[in-house]
């Protein structure tokens, strides 16, 4: 998950205030916009090529399902290392380390899937994007001492509901949405401008505000990510390379677990903000 906050804005009593950076951010301004192959690009069959064996249906399901396996593998490692009491050591100054070297992997690893998608096995791929997600787990224990559980389940079935309706409309009305790609980028770079100036200052009124705008970018990424999915089906379904294909699938299962976690961390930040100022 690369989130930077848990160690700058953690207390002992267990409280967790301010705004933060999330290093996910990162991941969507450098690599979620990778063009797989796309309608830009000219249509050819190529001789020899597996043509594709499964439907539109069946393959948009199947990067959903790999999209949730990683949401699982870090739902797993989060809270394993809660149970066993690793989160505290993941607090400490050494694991701080241990995090700041995972932040990196993780960046490392997206950079692989990004450039060298072309070269990658299916199954490498496939691979590398579970290693992303167990190095995810890592950062995403702290939420479970920072915040209380009640926070985490209310953030995690608003994420749910957000962005299954984002992905849902996407398909069911066909949205077209790649002139809306540079709005996007441009309101991620906003975002991260912003949250690194929040290591500095606390912004208040406008942190929550942050929070709201936050979702709503990560709602549009959702519904143009899912868009990419169907996009990269007629592609190399047109020109006949399954492998391709497939691999296209697991960069897209990639790049929606990216929305959505970003999208229930603003969600989780919005709750706890509330919570915040009704006790106040």
């Amino acid at each position: 998950m690369a989130d930077f906050n848990g160690f700058n804005n953690y207390d002992n009593s267990g409280s967790y205030s301010g705004s933060s950076y999330n290093g996910n951010e990162f991941d969507q301004n450098s690599f979620s916009n990778y063009d797989l192959g796309g309608s830009a690009q000219s249509t050819y069959y190529r001789e020899g090529a597996a043509a594709p064996t499964v439907s539109l249906n069946t393959y948009i399901a199947r990067t959903f399902l790999w999209m949730f396996a990683g949401l699982l593998v870090t739902f797993v490692v989060s809270l394993g290392l809660v149970l066993s009491g690793g989160v505290y050591a993941l607090l400490s100054g050494v694991g701080t380390v241990a995090i700041i070297v995972a932040l990196i992997a993780q960046l490392i690893l997206v950079g692989i899937l990004s450039a060298r998608v072309r070269s990658l096995s299916v199954g490498a791929a496939r691979a590398l994007f579970l290693v992303y997600a167990a190095l995810n787990g890592l950062s995403f224990s702290i939420y479970f001492v920072a915040f209380d559980v009640p926070i985490l389940i209310m953030a995690f079935g608003a994420t749910a509901l957000m962005f299954g309706g984002m992905a849902a409309a996407s398909l069911i009305f066909n949205l077209q949405l790649d002139t809306l790609r540079p709005i996007l980028f441009g309101g991620l770079i906003v975002m991260i401008l912003f949250g690194i100036l929040s290591f500095f200052m606390n912004f208040g009124v406008i942190n929550t505000l942050l929070c709201y705008a936050g979702i709503a970018l990560f709602m549009g990424y959702t519904a143009y990510d899912t868009s990419k999915i169907k996009d990269n089906y007629n592609y190399y379904a047109t020109i006949g390379d399954s492998t391709m294909l497939e691999k296209a699938s697991v960069f897209s299962a990639l790049q929606l677990y990216l929305d959505f976690v970003n999208m229930m961390l603003y969600i989780i930040r919005l709750f706890a903000n509330s919570k915040g100022s009704k006790r106040n």
